[in-house]
């Protein structure tokens, strides 16, 4: 089962959000396991590095230990052009839902889930609904 985690899940776990933070850290036991393979887009790991500095952690230390378990898909000039041309709202979103669309993802994971709407191949989740999906399917 491949999926997708929105920044807000990764950083439920590196920020320790409450309430957010045990689904989210149950999420990457799945993917400790090998349940799961998790994948991020290139631009979500910008958007970490950008956020963890903001709060004076070391942006790049963390990086290098999450991507010993994750992923990175690409987001190139095709996902681009169909996040461009899709009826999404909100650009960013549309260039996340296109690139997991572009690679085969099962699930996208966020805790916005109403921010993807549009989506149609690939299931958006919250953290709790892709957990009990998980559970009965493992």
């Amino acid at each position: 089962m491949k999926i997708l985690l929105d920044t807000n899940i990764i950083l439920d776990v590196l920020l320790r959000r409450t309430p957010f933070y045990n689904a989210a850290v149950d999420i990457f036991r799945l993917i400790d396991e090998q349940k799961a393979e998790a994948y991020i887009s290139a631009t979500i790991a910008t958007d970490i590095y950008y956020l963890l500095r903001k709060e004076k952690i070391d942006a790049r230390e963390v990086l290098k230990n999450l991507l010993k378990v994750i992923d990175i898909i690409g987001v190139d000039k095709d996902v681009v052009i169909s996040a461009l041309y899709s009826e999404w709202k909100d650009f960013e979103d549309a260039v996340q839902y296109h690139a997991a669309e572009f690679n085969d993802i099962d699930f996208i994971i966020t805790r916005n889930v109403k921010d993807f709407h549009n989506a149609k191949s690939v299931k958006v989740l919250t953290p709790k609904d892709f957990l009990l999906i998980a559970d009965k399917s493992l």
